[in-house]
This record gives C-alpha cells, structure tokens and sequence, in this order.
C-alpha cells in the first residue's frame, strides 16, 4: 500500500481530541492556535489536531476573528487598555496579523485618546502637580499599551482639561 495517501483520521482519536477542545472552550472562548497547542500537550497527532480544528472552525466554535473581536472590546472597555498592548497580547495568543489589525484599526485616535483619560481620571482624579506625577501618569499609559505620543497627549489633556 502506499504510504503518500493521507489516511482519514481515526475516528475515536478526533471525538478524544473535539472532547478536549469542548472542555476548553466552554471554560473561555479560545483561538485556533491555543486549541492546537492544547491538543498537541494532550498527545493528539497532527493529522486529528487539523480535522478537529476544521471541525470546530465549520461548527463556529473556534474563530480567531471574533475572538480578537471580542478581546479587544473588553481589554478596551473593562481594562482600559491600549491598542498597543492589545496587539501584543493577541499575538501572543496566536491570532494572525490580519485579525489583529483589523481591531487595532476600529479604534480611531480620538476613541483611544478618550479611553486613555477615562483610566487617568480613575488612577488619579486631579492633574499632575508636578514632572514626577506627569511622568508617572505617562509610564501609566504607555504600561496599558498606548502610543507614547498618545500618552503624552492624554496626560497634557489631563492636566489641562479645556484644552
């Protein structure tokens, strides 16, 4: 027989392997690469790793573009965190540049800007007395992934609210 034919993958090992994906992502939604890592600590060969991935993908239970979707919103609104630091924790988790420019690029400017003073009013309720609060306030931003530019923006904008 020849060993080039690619052999449907055994059955029992992918409903073993979907198990595993099932469990995962009803704990929290996951992306693509975080499933194929998780399968690959649990033993599972690569060929059952992809059917179950295809698998998951078909059904709508694994989407990295709706799972950088959701992230973003929530870092952003819940956390207050830039778009700098977004992007990084995304790829990290294994979501393609394309999604994650995509997310990164909803957010305009002003938004961010916006987002950015809402966390300085909540980490320090009046302006910067002196360099060494505007400079702390900056570190602040800049840790929670924004623009340095855009940091030193809010933190002026801070400091001199009608501006």
């Amino acid at each position: 027989m020849d060993d080039s034919v690619h052999h449907a993958p055994d059955l029992a090992e992918l409903e073993r392997a979907l198990a595993y994906a099932h469990r995962a992502i009803g704990r929290r939604e996951q992306t693509v690469a975080e499933i194929r890592a998780l399968l690959d600590r649990r033993g599972v060969e690569e060929p059952v790793v992809e059917a179950a991935v295809e698998d998951l993908r078909a059904s709508g239970l694994l989407d990295d573009a709706r799972f950088a979707r959701r992230f973003a919103e929530d870092k952003r609104d819940l956390d207050l965190w830039g778009a700098r630091r977004i992007a990084t924790e995304l790829g990290r988790r294994g979501v393609g540049d394309a999604e994650i420019a995509a997310v990164v690029d909803e957010t305009g400017r002003d938004d961010e800007l916006q987002t950015a003073l809402t966390l300085l009013g909540r980490r320090m309720p009046g302006p910067p007395r002196d360099d060494r609060e505007r400079d702390r306030a900056w570190r602040l931003l800049v840790r929670r992934g924004y623009e340095p530019e855009l940091a030193y923006e809010a933190v002026r904008r801070h400091e001199h609210p009608g501006r």
